[in-house]
């Protein structure tokens, strides 16, 4: 099945509506106890998508819309998880499409320093106040963001004179991870679920975990801890696996990150399955991969990765897939990208750690629709543009851009690079496809045009 034939079927809701928004069919089911509370959030989620950037006073469209805003994230009778319950399941329905998808996990620290807002905890510094958002993400081998599925939302507690911090232990959100990973796999029996994580997760009791249950859901994480093997000689795990002939090599293009520039990276990969020593409760069976950079520029680090996983890795093949699959991982980067500083959440002015969740419920949806529209651009650029934009939004843009728009129903790669160039893309055929950052910020304007385009079709109806 292609990438047009899967998408068609994906939205077939949407191809029957026609140009309803998307905050309809993604907040499908909501049910916070009172109709006039669902209203409330999928007037709220529109404006906050319309406006990625903008706080919430901006974002909405007059004093008592946002006083009304205020009030719903105020509402104790609201909690974030019911807010994000209808998107939980709209993800797993897109998951269903797929063969194989990848559940990544990772943590984020959200800095709110120097606020007022109760509740809230200490983070790297015990100075520094803030929270940690935990999201499980949902993406395809090919990259494609079909949701978060799960989160969680802490602060941590003070320490106390004797400098111990009690509360919850919190690296066992990585085991409950992957117990909800396991669930879902249950339910999705034509599906193979993939629990990735980074050096955080490589943690014995979630590998136990996995065993334990039978490993519905598959894991792979990246190791941490160089490990000795039970046989009692002392071999290190890394040593042992990286140990004879390579299995063959990998090239990939690594991209750019921060001040560094995309290059070509050329690995050797090993494999080998290996017991690892659990105490009391015998061994875990795992294989571990090493995948080393060789031929690395000078004055350049080279690239190592060393994976664990339930997999087996008896081919070159395989290793490949599971390193390929591990570097999908990145993609839960830029959802945290756009959701810090395209949404900008820690600029949130909020009295409580309470209402903060309330709205990062609603905002980590609208991060994932920016992720899902440019990562969309460039895999299924031939897409009807009016599955995803309103009428106005697709004129806005082309109103903005000062070109006609034409005849023919456009495409949506097509509006997309028009509403990414408002946002500052150049669009020369270096500069490849845009970007997260320049779509959040072409949205804003286009949203802009468009509200005011249904103004003016209603003042003068």
């Amino acid at each position: 099945m292609g990438w047009f034939e899967v998408y068609s079927r994906l939205l077939g809701d949407a191809l029957a509506t026609g140009s309803r928004r998307w905050t309809e069919q993604e907040f499908a089911g909501l049910d916070l106890g009172d109709g006039r509370l669902d209203k409330r959030a999928k007037i709220l989620m529109e404006r906050l998508s319309a406006n990625p950037t903008a706080s919430i006073p901006m974002a909405c469209e007059s004093w008592s819309e946002t006083c009304a805003a205020y009030r719903f994230l105020a509402n104790p009778d609201v909690e974030w998880e019911d807010i994000m319950a209808p998107h939980w399941e709209q993800t797993q329905k897109r998951m269903n499409a797929y063969p194989v998808v990848l559940c990544l996990q990772d943590t984020t620290e959200l800095d709110f320093n120097g606020q007022e807002a109760t509740g809230l905890g200490p983070l790297n510094y015990e100075a520094r106040r803030g929270m940690y958002v935990h999201p499980t993400y949902a993406v395809t081998p090919d990259r494609e963001p079909l949701g978060v599925l799960d989160a969680w939302m802490w602060a941590r507690e003070e320490r106390d004179k004797d400098g111990v911090r009690h509360g919850r232990k919190e690296s066992t959100r990585w085991i409950e991870g992957y117990e909800r990973v396991a669930e879902m796999a249950a339910e999705m029996p034509a599906t193979r679920l993939v629990y990735v994580a980074d050096r955080e997760a490589d943690l014995l009791a979630m590998m136990a975990r996995a065993q334990v249950l039978g490993t519905p859901a598959d894991w792979l994480v990246r190791a941490k801890h160089n490990r000795c093997l039970p046989d009692g000689d002392g071999e290190k795990l890394w040593a042992y696996t990286s140990a004879g002939a390579a299995l063959g090599e990998i090239t990939f293009t690594m991209p750019g990150r921060d001040d560094q520039k995309a290059r070509k990276v050329r690995q050797q990969l090993w494999a080998r399955e290996v017991s690892i020593a659990n105490g009391k409760a015998g061994t875990v069976s795992a294989t571990c991969i090493v995948a080393r950079e060789i031929d690395a520029p000078k004055g350049v680090k080279p690239v190592e990765w060393r994976l664990l996983t339930n997999r087996p890795a008896l081919a070159l093949d395989d290793a490949i897939e599971l390193i390929d699959w591990y570097r999908a991982r990145w993609e839960i980067e830029i959802y945290f990208n756009v959701l810090k500083n395209g949404c900008k959440v820690e600029a949130l002015q909020l009295s409580a750690i309470d209402r903060i969740e309330r709205a990062l419920a609603l905002f980590m949806i609208v991060a994932w629709r920016v992720a899902y529209l440019m990562r969309l651009g460039r895999t299924c650029p031939d897409l009807d543009a009016a599955l995803f934009f309103d009428p106005d939004e697709i004129r806005g843009a082309y109103l903005l851009s000062k070109k006609p728009q034409p005849t023919e129903p456009p495409r949506l790669n097509e509006v997309l690079r028009l509403i990414a160039q408002l946002g500052g893309f150049l669009g020369r055929k270096s500069d490849g496809e845009p970007g997260v950052k320049t779509i959040w910020q072409g949205l804003q304007r286009v949203m802009d045009v468009a509200t005011a385009l249904q103004s003016m079709r209603e003042g003068h109806g």
